[in-house]
């Protein structure tokens, strides 16, 4: 027997198992309401949950309303948050018992980012007069020309996020959420505290390198001290500005994630940009693996490679060669939900799917759902 795949190989982070290294990335659907998850996502996620992958990541979840990108950004920041998403998670692990999805929460604050409107309605920024609100960040300067500019976030201000930011992760674990990240990435509030093109801070938060990681780093220690020490913990992070005005690059995102690592992460999920309107991101096939690569290099903990790998005969390799371990996907996931059984009969490995799906598997790849083909009366 051919050897497993790497791709559909376990992996181990604290007492989580993978059952593959196929991650769902998460992906912002701006369909709550209230922050309060909707039939809209009980739907999206449950195609999802049955996909078949190792790890499923909920969309960027706000820590307070203020912290929402959009009105339709989904929070767990309260009772009625916490109890929808309890809901919403009780429907998703029954859907199959023989392999309930792995959960992850995605914890997030948009920062001078917030307060936006969707992006079918335009992705501008909301005037206060149309229901917008004021955005906090790091220093008082707006993401676009033109924009109503940030407030500074004072010591008080950045106390007392903390405490959503630990009341959020403690809300994840008492909703039974297997694994949590922080969103450090794509020019929300934690990466707005790592880029010097939104951090123009004075005080201890601010200036070199070290400053700048202060906050985010804070943040992380306060989140890993309140999640349970079985649990992992991971963070995403833009690993460059792509602008050359920044020196947040992928030398600063190295030491960023070996700081991350001696805090208690269990994994770094490196994507990039999101911060400067001026940003030259050179698209391509894979065009962020080499970023994940040379943090996986520098790091002892694995790393998620994402960013338009769209074929399995393209994500194999990544992880053959040793510039990561875990491959994460999003909009191949919108397009094609089964993409990863389709991946596993491509590479001749297996999958578990709800047996009410048993039937679908094809000719060409008995097997697949590693079980005895059924009939029907």
């Amino acid at each position: 027997m051919s050897e497993t795949p790497l791709l559909f190989q376990p992996l181990k982070l604290r007492e989580l198992t993978l059952a593959n290294r196929v991650i769902v990335a998460p992906m912002c659907q701006y369909s709550a309401v209230d922050g309060c998850v909707q039939p809209w996502h009980t739907v999206h996620l449950g195609q999802l949950a049955l996909a078949g992958a190792g790890m499923l990541i909920v969309e960027a979840t706000a820590v307070e309303p203020e912290g929402r990108i959009t009105p339709g950004d989904v929070g767990v920041y309260d009772d009625a948050t916490e109890a929808a998403m309890a809901a919403l998670l009780a429907d998703l692990r029954r859907l199959n018992p023989l392999a309930p999805p792995v959960m992850c929460l995605q914890i997030a604050h948009a920062g001078r980012k917030a307060s936006s409107h969707s992006p079918w309605e335009t992705g501008q920024q909301i005037p206060l007069d149309q229901g917008g609100w004021v955005a906090r960040a790091p220093s008082a300067v707006p993401h676009l020309p033109g924009e109503l500019p940030p407030v500074a976030m004072n010591p008080q201000d950045l106390d007392a996020l903390l405490e959503r930011f630990i009341d959020t992760t403690r809300r994840a674990h008492r909703l039974g959420f297997d694994a949590v990240e922080m969103h450090a990435a794509h020019g929300y509030l934690l990466h707005q505290f790592l880029s010097p093109l939104s951090n123009l801070r004075d005080d201890e938060y601010g200036g070199s390198l070290e400053n700048r990681m202060r906050y985010p780093l804070r943040l992380l220690a306060a989140m890993r001290e309140v999640w349970p020490a079985d649990k992992p913990l991971g963070v995403r992070l833009s690993a460059t500005d792509w602008d050359p005005a920044s020196t947040w690059d992928l030398d600063e995102s190295v030491e960023f994630a070996r700081r991350c690592e001696a805090l208690g992460a269990d994994w770094i999920d490196a994507s990039s940009g999101g911060v400067s309107r001026n940003q030259k991101i050179a698209l391509g096939p894979g065009y962020q693996v080499p970023f994940a690569e040379r943090i996986h290099g520098a790091v002892r903990i694995p790393v998620m490679a994402v960013g338009l790998i769209t074929e399995p005969a393209q994500a194999e390799p990544i992880l053959a060669s040793g510039q990561a371990d875990l491959i994460a996907l999003a909009r191949p996931f919108l397009y094609n939900p089964r993409g990863v059984w389709h991946a596993a009969a491509e590479l001749g490995a297996h999958v578990t799917a709800p047996v009410q799906y048993w039937r679908c598997e094809p000719q060409t790849a008995k097997g697949l759902f590693g079980k005895v083909a059924i009939g029907m009366r």
